[in-house]
């Protein structure tokens, strides 16, 4: 009898063990598939994020040599015009300076403009001449120039004009410019572009 109680409670607890080794099994197979889905789910979860930091640097990086190429382009273009700018001016500058200080050039000139206003019959006119040339022009014109200053020509001297003179109405409205920097930035208008195809038609 005492021998089988004993054989009972030996295979109740051998059932008991395998059991519960089956159950632990089960368990940690269970354990090592979730882990190995959370692997690969962290897996995926790293490679997406490495994707998405790859072509957010790729992006970046293209519109960074955009921007680079158009600020080059831009500055090329601008140092070019500057160029072609500083040539053309040293080519028409000191010649329209030099004309506009012969004062036997101004003095053809305002005769000149004077005489085609007067064919419209009408002496509403004003001349406006540079201060600094007073002393040369004035006697000059007042002698050269009576009838239609009799006829209401005005002449007047100003600070405000450096060099040429400049013409209107008398009764105001506008003048018409013409001194040495107008015609500077008249001739460097045009010169310009033939200048930069000279300096620059190597690059076409």
């Amino acid at each position: 009898m005492q021998t089988k109680l004993q054989e009972l409670t030996e295979k109740i607890y051998n059932e008991g063990v395998e059991k519960a080794r089956q159950e632990a099994d089960a368990i940690l197979n269970e354990a090592r598939e979730k882990a190995a889905a959370i692997e690969m789910e962290a897996q995926k979860m790293a490679d997406a994020i490495v994707k998405g930091a790859e072509d957010k640097a790729e992006t970046l990086k293209q519109h960074v040599d955009s921007e680079l190429k158009m600020s080059i382009g831009q500055a090329i273009s601008a140092l070019k015009q500057e160029l072609a700018n500083q040539v053309t001016m040293k080519a028409v500058q000191p010649g329209v300076k030099e004309v506009f200080s012969n004062v036997d050039f101004l003095k053809a000139v305002v005769q000149k403009v004077v005489g085609a206003w007067a064919e419209k019959d009408t002496m509403d006119m004003k001349v406006v001449l540079a201060e600094k040339d007073r002393n040369e022009l004035e006697t000059f014109f007042k002698n050269q120039l009576a009838d239609e200053l009799n006829k209401g020509l005005e002449l007047t001297f100003s600070e405000g004009v450096k060099s040429g003179f400049k013409v209107g109405p008398s009764k105001g409205g506008y003048l018409i410019s013409f001194t040495d920097q107008d015609f500077i930035s008249f001739f460097k208008t045009y010169l310009r572009p033939r200048t930069s195809e000279l300096l620059f038609e190597q690059e076409k």
